[in-house]
């Protein structure tokens, strides 16, 4: 029944905003959703975690987000990725990531990369399509751009593997620097 509840008020939340940099966050009256957490992780060991956060307290609306880091990684590096999304209106926070794995075959992350040298592959899968809450990080060249994630719901069997199909649930574009 839970589980329920959170996919209606996580399919619910949309919001419509033409400027890619003012981030909308997933929000309804059951649900916020106010932090997505990128976790960044060198497999070989060589670089360091790198970690950016955007962090909006009040959700959707209200006031500013209170954080808004710029991913930063190395040229020439793979890097394992991990989502974390979060209700932090209450305490202690509520883990939306758990409730987008549960009901993996309704949901798909897309990235869009816009003028930096990276490629992102999903790693993690429904069974059948990719979900993306872990994805590996290719950098090339040094380089600045943005990085749009984009949480998208596709209920009902309308999941084909395509970010096309199903409703935004959270969209984020990210500053990156390749540095």
């Amino acid at each position: 029944m839970l589980a329920i509840a959170a996919t209606s008020t996580i399919v619910s939340c949309k919001k419509d905003d033409d400027d890619p940099k003012t981030p909308p966050v997933a929000t309804n009256d059951e649900e916020v959703i106010t932090t997505c957490i990128l976790q960044f992780t060198d497999p070989s060991g060589v670089q360091p975690a790198v970690s950016a956060t955007f962090r909006d307290p009040d959700g959707d609306g209200g006031n500013l987000p209170t954080q808004f880091d710029t991913i930063r990684l190395h040229p020439s590096t793979s890097y394992e990725a991990s989502i974390i999304l979060l209700n932090e209106t209450v305490t202690p926070a509520d883990s939306i990531s758990n409730e987008v794995l549960e009901e993996g075959d309704e949901h798909l992350f897309c990235f869009d990369v816009q003028d930096a040298n990276v490629t992102i592959t999903r790693t993690d899968s429904d069974g059948t399509f990719e979900i993306g809450l872990e994805s590996l990080w290719v950098t090339g060249v040094a380089g600045n751009g943005h990085v749009t994630v984009t949480l998208k719901h596709q209920p009902d069997g309308i999941k084909n593997g395509t970010c096309d199909p199903g409703d935004t649930d959270i969209e984020i574009a990210f500053p990156i620097k390749i540095q």
